[in-house]
C-alpha cells in the first residue's frame, strides 16, 4: 500500500465530502485493507458516463490495494429508490432487474479489475430475511429521522403521499453495509442520507461505522441537468467510438474541465498543466480531443480512439461538412426535444413524418454519425450539426 498522505489525496480527488476523515486516516495508518462498497440499482440495462464517476473512484481504491465490492441492488431495485423523487417511483419486477443486472457485470469490467472485484447481490441476504427480521430492522430507525430527508420532508409538507415501502429503502440500503461489513461506502451527493443510515445501523450491530465518500453528480451534455438517458443528455459506455467521441467534442469548453476532473485517469499535475496552457492561449479543443480519445480507448480500444478522431477530422475539417451552413438557435423549455421535431423546425424536413422516413432510410446524420433511433432526443445546451441526404445541413444550438 502507498503512503497514507498520498492515499488520502487519491481518495479525495474529485470528491464532494468525506465523512469522517480522521476515521479513514486511522484505518489507513493501521495498514488495513479497506472493504469499499458502492451499490447500483439495475434500473436500466445500460450504464453511462455519469455512473462511471463512482466506478472510477472504485478503480482508484483498487489501485491503492483495497477490496472493492460492486453491489447490485436486485432487492432494493424492487422497492424503487425514492431519492430526489416528488412522487412514488414504480418498482421494477424481478425479471426486469435480472435482465439489467446481467449487462451491468459486463460493463463494469471495462473499468474495474475483475480479479480484484467482488460482485454481490443484496437479494442473497434479504431473500433469507423473514417478516420478523424486517420488523426488527425497521425498529432501529424513526419516522422523524426519515422525514429529515429532504425529498421525504418536502412531500410530507406538500401533502404528497409517501408509501410505507419507501421508508424501507434507506433501511435496506443501510443494512447492506452491515451484511458486507463495509469500511467505506461511496455514493452520489444525493445519497448522503442513505449512506448515513448505513453508518448508524452498523453501530446498532456492533460494527465500526463506515466512512462515507460522496461524489458529485455529473452534469449531462447540456451542462445543466444530471446526466440521464431519459433526458437525452448522456454518453453511454456501450455506444460506438464515433458516438462517444462526437458527443464529448460537443460539450462546452467550461464543462470539459468538469468532465476531465471526474472521468479522466490522467495525473492531477497534467490536468493543472493543461489549464495553465489554455490560460496562456492553447486551444481548448486540443485538450478536448485528448480527453475524448482517452474515454473512447477505455471503453473500446486505442486504435478505435485513433479511428474516431480521424473520422471526426475528416467530417469537420476536410470538407465533408461545408463551412458556410445555416445556423439555428432553438429555445428549449425544460424537456429535451425529439430529433424529428428539430429536423422540421430547422427546415431540413417538411414534417416530423418525413423526418422519421429519412431516419428509416439512413438519410439523417448527427455530427456525421448516421441516426437510427427515431425517438432520439437532444437537450438544452447541446450544439451539433445535422445532415439530411447529401446536401442539406444545419448547425443547431439548443438554449
Amino acid at each position: 500500500m502507498v503512503d497514507v498522505h498520498e492515499s488520502l489525496k487519491v481518495i479525495k480527488r474529485g470528491s464532494h465530502e468525506l465523512i469522517v476523515e480522521d476515521e479513514i486516516v486511522a484505518r489507513l495508518q493501521a495498514r488495513k485493507k479497506l472493504r469499499v462498497k458502492a451499490g447500483f440499482d439495475p434500473t436500466a440495462p445500460d450504464l453511462h458516463l455519469g455512473h462511471t464517476v463512482l466506478l472510477n473512484k472504485m478503480r482508484q481504491f483498487q489501485e491503492l490495494g483495497h477490496h472493492v465490492i460492486f453491489l447490485i441492488g436486485d432487492f432494493t431495485g424492487m422497492i424503487g429508490d425514492p431519492t430526489g423523487k416528488n412522487t412514488t417511483r414504480p418498482p421494477l419486477t424481478r425479471a426486469q432487474i435480472e435482465d439489467n443486472a446481467k449487462t451491468y457485470r459486463d460493463q463494469v469490467f471495462k473499468i474495474l479489475d475483475p480479479e480484484q472485484t467482488e460482485i454481490a447481490f443484496n437479494s442473497s441476504w434479504f431473500d433469507r430475511m423473514g417478516a420478523a427480521d424486517l420488523i426488527r430492522l425497521a425498529a432501529k430507525h424513526t419516522v422523524a429521522r426519515m422525514l429529515e430527508r429532504d425529498d421525504f420532508g418536502k412531500r410530507y409538507r406538500g401533502n404528497q403521499p409517501i408509501a410505507i415501502h419507501e421508508f424501507l429503502y434507506p433501511l435496506v440500503q443501510g443494512y447492506d453495509s452491515v451484511a458486507l461489513q463495509a469500511d467505506i461506502e461511496l455514493g452520489g451527493t444525493d445519497q448522503k442520507f442513505n449512506l448515513l443510515v448505513g453508518r448508524e445501523l452498523q453501530k446498532h450491530f456492533d460494527q465500526p461505522p463506515q466512512c462515507i465518500l460522496t461524489m458529485p453528480l455529473l452534469e449531462g451534455l447540456n451542462g445543466v441537468d444530471k446526466m440521464s438517458k431519459s433526458l437525452g443528455n448522456y454518453v453511454g459506455i456501450n455506444e460506438s467510438p464515433d458516438q462517444i467521441f462526437g458527443k464529448l467534442m460537443s460539450i462546452s469548453d467550461e464543462l470539459m474541465w468538469r468532465y476531465i476532473e471526474l472521468l479522466s485517469f490522467r495525473p492531477l499535475s497534467e490536468i493543472e498543466r493543461w489549464k495553465s496552457e489554455v490560460n496562456d492561449g492553447r486551444n481548448p479543443r486540443e485538450i478536448k480531443v485528448a480527453f475524448a480519445q482517452e474515454i473512447v480507448a477505455r471503453f473500446h480500444s486505442q486504435p478505435a480512439a485513433q479511428k474516431a478522431l480521424a473520422e471526426f477530422e475528416a467530417r469537420f475539417k476536410q470538407g465533408e461538412v461545408p463551412e458556410d451552413i445555416p445556423e439555428h438557435t432553438i429555445a428549449v423549455d425544460g424537456q429535451p426535444l425529439l430529433l424529428t421535431q428539430i429536423l422540421k423546425r430547422v427546415g431540413l424536413t417538411t414534417s416530423t413524418s418525413e423526418a422519421m422516413r429519412m431516419i428509416d432510410q439512413g438519410g439523417v446524420r448527427l455530427n456525421g454519425e448516421r441516426v437510427s433511433d427515431k425517438a432520439l432526443t437532444l437537450a438544452k445546451g447541446q450544439q451539433f450539426v445535422l445532415q439530411v441526404g447529401k446536401r442539406k445541413f444545419a448547425r443547431v444550438s439548443l438554449v
